[in-house]
């Protein structure tokens, strides 16, 4: 087996995965959905409400950065409604780029860990290759 590099790493021949939209990513433990400017522009034009009236309902900040609100009783995100996200067309960046995140990438048994947490990490799901990993890992 060749060693992993960053131009050829573990992933390199595809990794299987395929939304379910079963919602795990989105619910259940409290954590930062952190979104960039650019998020919130997309965010509050999908909603339909002006940048600084978004952020006064659907925003909090973390020291410098800017993060979506969680309902307080159960954790689930904000958007995140009957089974479904609410602003799936418009989501931030973190949404987007889930499950190729950084520490899901790191190894095969963080990708192994990321399939506990997320039922479209399976072998029967669809194939994606290197290029398209790493098209939905950078997306923005």
């Amino acid at each position: 087996m060749r060693e992993a590099t960053p131009e050829r790493p573990w992933y390199s021949g595809g990794l299987r995965f395929e939304c379910t939209g079963c919602g795990a990513c989105c619910t259940g433990t409290t954590g930062y959905v952190w979104v960039s400017v650019a998020d919130v522009e997309r965010l509050a034009l999908h909603v339909g409400l002006p940048i600084d009236e978004f952020g006064r309902r659907y925003l909090r900040r973390i020291g410098r950065h800017l993060a979506l609100l969680e309902h307080s009783a159960t954790g689930d995100c904000v958007f995140f409604a009957g089974r479904r996200c609410r602003v799936y067309e418009a989501r931030p960046a973190q949404c987007r780029r889930y499950p190729f995140w950084p520490r899901h990438l790191q190894s095969p048994q963080a990708w192994r860990l990321a399939a506990n947490e997320c039922e479209g990490i399976r072998e029967d799901a669809d194939k994606w290759s290197l290029a398209r990993i790493r098209r939905a890992a950078s997306a923005g």
